[in-house]
């Protein structure tokens, strides 16, 4: 979905109105924070844009600010582990994929997805292509 779905109030609009739900929950320790970490260091580092000319805050402020993203992410890493469920709930006709590795992701991409989208005629199948692996930082 998009980077919205961590508001309560927008996840029943984006859940009312999809057909599918992937849900990457993969190893915080092991993979979703080492990623995050990366990401916002090469960020700070390159001076990247990130939006509106906006740029990561000086590292050291992750031990200063109570929203530095490494801190949020940290503090909010759960969330999802009981709001999707409440979803699958309130939403039964929504379509659930928990992938919950980077494997796991990779084979629904080139398996699953790849077979729905070619008997789908969405993407015709001399169109395909393999998904690319996913770098460090996704």
């Amino acid at each position: 979905m998009t980077t919205e779905w961590q508001y309560d109030t927008a996840r029943p609009l984006l859940a009312g109105s999809a057909d599918l739900l992937v849900w990457l929950d993969f190893p915080f320790v092991r993979v979703t924070l080492p990623r995050l970490v990366r990401r916002t260091i090469r960020r700070r580092w390159s001076r990247e844009e990130l939006w509106n000319g906006n740029t990561e805050a000086p590292l050291w402020t992750v031990l200063t600010e109570r929203e530095h993203i490494v801190r949020w992410a940290i503090r909010s890493r759960r969330n999802y582990t009981a709001a999707v469920p409440l979803l699958i709930h309130e939403y039964p006709d929504l379509i659930v994929v928990r992938l919950r590795s980077q494997q796991e992701a990779d084979g629904w991409l080139s398996g699953p997805l790849a077979a729905a989208v070619g008997a789908s005629g969405a993407v015709a199948p001399d169109e395909q292509r393999k998904p690319l692996p996913c770098p460090d930082d996704c």
